[in-house]
């Protein structure tokens, strides 16, 4: 009884193919990209599924951007994962075989048509894009519009999530150490990399040709990962200042106009790792920036032998939406109070002339809060306490709440230092009241720290960072 038919198929996907009545064509289309697997041991000629692959490419390049391609990965989603009969059977087999105590081989064998019959059919749909000519750069593209179609709710479901799931193994698969480039920009590099660098950063605004150029100047260092078969286009970018200390403000970094072209040995001790950005959406999830900074160290100790301090200044997002939340909690219960001390209620009351935690959460909607030279330096140590328990603290499943937080002490990284008014522009002080992070890389100790966080969720942070954390346990009731 043939068990993956055209029938089968169809039923399988009848509300998806409901969902889309008089889309006729795009349900011939996927059909011929995602046929039924071949017999197991089979195997079909790779130019088969390159033509196939390539229709189905230039099929969705002309859909568009929007709903109709949410509309076709969904279905493709729904309606060509594994086959469910298939599935049955061959666990049934493997049952009988291991309650037969059937010989090692045939156990074996078993197993492998277990593993076969889980094969989604778009999962050849994709290996066949990978192999043709450009389609790595629209498997990237096809993930990215897949995430954007998942966050609009235009495509979502347990068979859209897992599509996502497949299609980000198999990218991390293709977009291993092995296949990566590391590449340096500079002032002499081609003008549409340092546009695309220019345009691709996301922590730090670039904000015209003289600002890019300072990055990419002395005492400064600019490093892409590109792929083998997409040569120069930039994937993730990392910027380095190179400094004679541990930086404790993005404005010295990103603002400082160095006055010399020629870089002083004696200055260079410490590189600070102040951005990190992936430029492919559809690369989500993928591990490269911990591979990128691993490759970075190397070219910069290569370089600079005297370098021994290596640090992030990092962004806290989050931070101020968090405390506002916690605010908001406050502000429910009249009177209550659960985050200040008496005396720091008082003076903020003093300089708002109003309730404390009913006019700060105001004043941090609006961040009209900085212009009170009063209020900021009132502010500092309970905002410190509050932002180290925010990422000390709070958690997601055992690790870090804070995404950047948690990517540098996946890293190994420790939890170094905590920076008041780090970055005080408009994006600094409405994501994090202007406080910013050092996460410090003890090279020696990386590889074992990152061992422990990931199995035993334990962060490692300096007593300054402690030191905050246990203030907030002393004077916070959360």
């Amino acid at each position: 009884m043939r068990r993956w038919g055209l029938p089968l198929g169809r039923r399988a996907w009848a509300l998806p193919r409901r969902a889309m009545a008089g889309r006729e064509e795009l349900w011939q289309v996927l059909e011929r990209a995602a046929p039924p697997l071949p017999p197991f041991g089979a195997r079909e000629p790779e130019a088969a599924g390159e033509a196939r692959a390539a229709e189905f490419a230039r099929f969705y390049g002309g859909l568009g951007p929007g709903a109709a391609r949410a509309e076709l990965l969904a279905g493709l989603a729904r309606g060509f994962g594994a086959d469910p009969a298939r599935v049955a059977e061959s666990s049934a087999q493997l049952l009988e075989a291991r309650e037969r105590r059937r010989e090692p081989g045939a156990l074996l064998q078993a197993q492998a048509r277990l593993r076969y019959a889980l094969l989604p059919r778009y999962r050849g749909l994709f290996r066949g894009l990978a192999r043709i000519d450009g389609g790595l750069r629209f498997l990237v593209q096809l993930r990215a519009d897949l995430l954007q179609a998942k966050a609009a709710g235009e495509a979502d479901g347990p068979h859209v999530k897992e599509m996502n799931e497949v299609l980000k193994s198999m990218l991390s698969e293709w977009f291993s150490t092995g296949f990566l480039n590391l590449e340096r920009v500079t002032w002499q590099s081609p003008c549409e990399v340092l546009q695309k660098i220019s345009e691709a950063e996301a922590v730090h605004p670039v904000r015209n040709w003289v600002d890019i150029k300072r990055r990419v100047g002395p005492y400064r260092r600019c490093y892409f990962f590109s792929h083998c078969a997409i040569p120069g286009d930039p994937l993730i970018v990392l910027h380095v200042a190179l400094t004679d200390e541990i930086s404790s403000s993005i404005q010295a970094i990103v603002k400082e106009v160095s006055h010399t072209e020629i870089e002083d040995m004696n200055k260079i001790t410490t590189a600070i790792f102040y951005s990190i950005s992936l430029t492919q959406q559809g690369l989500q999830g993928v591990e490269l920036g911990n591979y990128l900074i691993k490759r970075v160290v190397k070219e910069l100790q290569g370089e600079f032998t005297q370098i021994k301090v290596f640090s992030s200044l990092s962004p806290i997002p989050g931070f101020t939406k968090w405390l506002i939340g916690l605010l908001s909690s406050q502000t429910k219960e009249l009177g209550r109070n659960e985050l200040f001390t008496d005396s720091e209620c008082q003076e903020i009351s003093e300089i708002t002339g109003g309730p404390a935690v009913e006019t700060l959460k105001r004043l941090l909607t609006n961040n009209e809060w900085v212009r009170s030279e009063r209020l900021v330096h009132v502010l500092q140590l309970p905002f410190m306490r509050l932002c180290a328990w925010y990422l000390y603290g709070e958690k997601h499943r055992g690790y870090a709440l804070n995404p950047v937080a948690n990517f540098h002490l996946q890293n190994g990284a420790v939890m170094w230092r905590i920076n008041w008014m780090a970055d005080t522009s408009p994006r600094g002080i409405t994501a994090s009241c202007g406080m910013m992070v050092n996460y410090r890389y003890f090279l020696e100790d990386t590889v074992s720290n990152s061992a422990e966080y990931l199995w035993t969720k334990h962060i490692k942070a300096s007593e300054q960072v402690l030191s905050l954390v246990s203030h907030f346990q002393q004077h916070s009731k959360l």
